[in-house]
């Protein structure tokens, strides 16, 4: 017979759940991380391809998350760490194999996030054939901003997707050039794990991806969603 457990049972004291404040109250506890990888086509021809494969994902640890404007610390072990700025979605509800026209039913709000990359170790994985783990999850790789439930600004398919470093503009797009819609992307992902309430998707980025140094301050924002703000240091 299953038997619940104390902390007491625990051989250390578990962590405490990852959160997101919600706009106008509460907090959204995060489950797993999912990302969608080259997902805007003019992003896909600064990294030297040009195509449009179906979605591919990759993860980032739930304890990566940076909140509240909170500052980044530079990572170790790169020289070239990258600003991915992206619309980060919140899912609300479970499912698998969920069909496209229901997918949006499964979202609880929308967010601004950036997926920071440690770009030389990524090449380097890339031309080996490796995984990205080390580029992409690192800790503190993803800043985001406040969750904006989708019953207060609806589903933004179309709207400015903006990054500056130090005030000056870096990446400019809209989220209307997105190769894989919101719905498609939860489709496609659905089929190979069952989305759980607590589970975030980021979305891919625009062009524009560049490097940052201590002391940069990242300012991101998404028309009609909100903003996202970090310090590296």
């Amino acid at each position: 017979m299953w038997k619940s457990s104390s902390v007491a049972d625990f051989l250390f004291e578990p962590y405490a759940p990852v959160s997101i404040p919600i706009a106008r109250g509460g907090l959204f506890a995060v489950r797993r991380i999912y990302c969608v990888g080259r997902n805007y086509a003019e992003h896909i021809r600064e990294m030297g391809n040009d195509e449009r494969d179906p979605p591919f994902f990759f993860s980032k640890p739930a304890d990566a998350v940076v909140i509240g404007g909170r500052d980044m610390p530079y990572p170790p072990q790169t020289s070239d760490l990258h600003h991915e700025i992206e619309l980060v979605v919140a899912i609300g509800k479970d499912g698998s194999d969920i069909a496209v026209g229901e997918a949006l039913e499964h979202v609880y709000g929308y967010a601004v996030g950036l997926d920071m990359t440690r770009r030389d170790l990524q090449g380097a994985a890339k031309k080996a054939g490796r995984p990205w783990d080390m580029a992409k999850g690192f800790d503190h790789s993803a800043p985001i901003g406040t969750i904006e439930p989708a019953e207060s600004i609806g589903h933004p398919s179309a709207g400015a997707i903006t990054l500056s470093v130090n005030g000056v503009e870096r990446q400019r797009g809209d989220l209307g050039e997105q190769i894989w819609s919101v719905a498609e992307t939860i489709a496609y992902l659905s089929q190979f794990v069952t989305l759980r309430a607590g589970d975030l998707i980021m979305t891919g980025t625009p062009a524009g991806v560049g490097a940052v140094v201590r002391g940069d301050v990242l300012d991101g924002r998404i028309e009609g969603v909100g903003t996202v703000r970090t310090k590296i240091i």
